[in-house]
């Protein structure tokens, strides 16, 4: 791990106590999130610097599972904007109460209070209309607006080009104006983790704005601790077992190959079956926790898979 040379710039989001790379993938830990040392110099960098993380890599590999562990650590809410096809600013930024600006305006005309002839009623009441509390605050102005927090922009690969354009405006400065109320700027800007599966390449600009780091499946070590420590129930051997046969099935050609969330799963659903170990019967009595496409489960049943268990099991 790199030593840490100098203090953390003024302002830096870094937790107490906290003096290098080292120090935050303890607290990580502690969060039962293991970081390999490049994950943990990218997120201290983030904090220290004020820089939204950009991680990209496959699913499964821990993407989101970091941002819920940076919440964790920091006491801070996880505040999460998940991305699809066709999202636009109103979804994420903020939009208007419509039932209740109805409901409003009904009442006052109901009472008469709009009808004053020289419009002073009336500009009062737009006034009205359009003040916070007729605001819904969507996911990127509560981040702003909540202090500290951890902002998760999930999967922004999935968004078009123009949403990316604006996400890179908001993350610029942590700022949004909105017409009827004016300006609202981030006291302390969130801590801001975007991730991506790669389904397509995202933009430069969004990637020079923020540190990049691409995370990879973790080494077999790794993922056993990892095993252990998010799966208590299992024992040494079952997880050595079962991120064995998953490493191998990486090596496949598979169509989702399982990332560590599937070797939890996986893990999990032999323990709740009572299966003390990875034998190829139950194995393939349980693909689905691991493969969830039907053409992948097809190609690990056409596998060896005595084999590879065997080969887990050191037999």
């Amino acid at each position: 791990m790199l030593e840490h040379r100098g203090s953390p710039l003024p302002g830096g989001l870094l937790p107490p106590g906290v003096g290098d790379p080292r120090d935050l993938a303890r607290l990580l830990a502690g969060q039962d999130y293991l970081a390999d040392e490049g994950l943990a110099i990218a997120c201290y960098l983030a904090l220290a610097l004020h820089r939204p993380l950009f991680l990209e890599g496959e699913a499964g590999v821990g993407k989101t599972s970091l941002a819920r562990a940076l919440a964790g650590l920091l006491g801070a809410p996880l505040i999460r904007l998940q991305c699809y096809e066709g999202i636009d600013a109103s979804q994420a930024l903020y939009d208007w109460d419509f039932p209740r600006q109805l409901l409003h305006l009904r009442a006052v005309e109901a009472s008469g209070r709009a009808g004053g002839a020289d419009g002073a009623g009336v500009d009062e009441l737009e006034h009205e209309l359009y003040s916070r509390r007729f605001l819904i605050s969507r996911p990127l102005l509560k981040a702003l607006e909540t202090t500290p927090s951890v902002l998760l922009v999930d999967e922004i690969d999935r968004a078009d080009d123009e949403f990316e354009a604006f996400l890179l405006e908001v993350l610029s400065d942590f700022t949004v104006s909105i017409p009827e109320i004016g300006t609202i700027r981030a006291e302390v800007p969130p801590v801001a983790v975007v991730t991506s599966n790669r389904t397509r390449e995202v933009h430069d600009a969004l990637k020079r704005r923020c540190l990049y780091h691409w995370v990879e499946h973790p080494g077999f070590e790794r993922e056993v601790a990892i095993v252990r420590r998010r799966v208590p129930a299992a024992s040494q051997r079952l997880a050595e077992q079962v991120t064995c046969v998953v490493e191998a099935l990486r090596a496949e050609d598979l169509l989702k190959p399982p990332g560590v969330a599937e070797t939890l799963d996986w893990t999990e659903a032999l323990i709740v079956l009572g299966a003390r170990e990875l034998d190829p019967e139950v194995a393939t009595a349980t693909l689905g926790s691991v493969l969830k496409y039907r053409e992948d489960q097809q190609r690990a049943r056409r596998l060896d898979l005595a084999a590879l268990v065997a080969g887990a099991s050191g037999g």
